[in-house]
């Protein structure tokens, strides 16, 4: 076997949030089992042991939810002896953690800090923004907890990102979110559109993004990050530094922007396998670990055909002149029609058009500080 990513929802649907636009939520609603509850300790070690003995050169394991957390600190303190026990000398064994950030103590602070967990931190910009949809259970915004714990991982140097859900008013306000972000030294941003519900009309929630605002958010916040290129200040915004891999004739580290589904495995709290975090449905379910190997999880893949099918892409992909950059984008943004194509097709379009030139010239001159750096 490859390298190995894995997905692991440790609390599975479970959340100390009520944010309204939550997809995994919405799919969860979906399954006959909503919520699989708490990991239990015997399917933790077979998880862990099933795939660290089946990888090769490395093992990346990313606890999301829901919010993970919610397993408790204990849990997380067993993974990581779980890792020392069962990882073969010289595999790389990489941790990362998706939260909400409301549970970051300076007790989980130390631990992930100590144990190098790479953490993204659920931010959705400033407090106008932010507490319009991440809310308590008590309705009440959570935006003051969420920088405390910023603040506090900054405090015992966790590497954490911070990532951004863009919604309706987010994209009309990225000006403000980016200089926020920029002030309080945060450079790892991560934007992701905000995802209308699977059975909705594209369009029809307030917090819904159009492809005309998220246009119109793409241009600004390109803006923003080439300025500050030319000023010798460089941010980490995800999706510009994998089109800047692809103008250098390097792979993207996204799945959305390679043209076709990748191998991966959401593994949820009972233990079952599903083949991406945005198809946790019982219709796509792939096996359940400690019933079934690994390699009958990756034959029931390929017999639903799931990566197959993502690398048939609409008639207007292949003959678009931005289709080497975009690539059809992800599956999940396909719009249910008789002609399927990205609902976002049309802002990508308009904003390589905008930005092309001056990306190619970030592309440049990146990997021109690369190529200095290693001298």
């Amino acid at each position: 076997m490859p390298p190995l990513n894995l997905m692991i929802k440790p609390a599975s649907a479970g959340c100390n949030l009520r944010c309204k636009y939550c997809f995994y939520a919405d799919e969860a609603s979906m399954r006959c089992v909503p919520n699989y509850g708490m990991m239990q300790p015997d399917t933790l070690e077979q998880v862990v042991r099933t795939f660290l003995q089946a990888a090769e050169g490395s093992c990346a394991f990313a606890f999301q939810g829901g919010e993970p957390t919610l397993a408790g600190l204990d849990f997380f303190r067993r993974v990581v002896e779980l890792q020392k026990k069962y990882a073969p000398s010289g595999l790389t064994v990489i941790n990362a953690l998706q939260t909400n950030g409301m549970l970051l103590d300076a007790e989980w602070c130390r631990f992930l800090a100590e144990n190098h967990f790479l953490v993204g931190l659920s931010l959705d910009g400033v407090k106008q923004t932010h507490d319009l949809y991440r809310l308590r259970p008590n309705g009440k915004g959570s935006y003051s907890a969420v920088l405390s714990a910023a603040q506090r991982m900054t405090q015992h140097k966790v590497e954490f990102n911070i990532l951004t859900v863009v919604t309706a008013q987010l994209a009309k306000n990225i000006t403000s979110v980016y200089n926020a972000y920029k002030k309080n030294g945060w450079y790892y941003h991560q934007y992701i559109p905000c995802m209308d519900a699977m059975e909705d009309v594209r369009g029809g929630q307030p917090y819904s993004l159009t492809p005309a605002a998220y246009t119109e958010f793409l241009k600004t916040l390109f803006d923003l990050w080439y300025q500050d290129l030319r000023h010798g200040l460089v941010i980490s915004v995800r999706y510009f530094d994998n089109l800047v891999r692809i103008l250098q004739g390097r792979p993207p580290e996204s799945c959305a922007m390679t043209g076709q589904c990748n191998i991966q495995y959401l593994v949820e709290a009972d233990g079952s396998v599903y083949p991406c975090d945005f198809y946790a449905l019982d219709e796509f379910r792939l096996g359940k670990i400690g019933e079934d190997t690994l390699e009958q999880i990756d034959q029931k893949r390929a017999e639903i055909r799931f990566i197959e099918d993502s690398l048939q892409k609409p008639a207007r992909c292949k003959q678009c002149e931005w289709f080497g950059l975009c690539r059809g984008g992800c599956r999940r943004d396909y719009t249910q029609s008789s002609e399927p194509h990205n609902y976002y097709c049309e802002s990508y379009r308009a904003f390589f058009e905008y930005a092309m030139p001056r990306m190619q010239q970030a592309a440049a001159f990146l990997l021109h500080l690369e190529r200095n750096y290693r001298r």
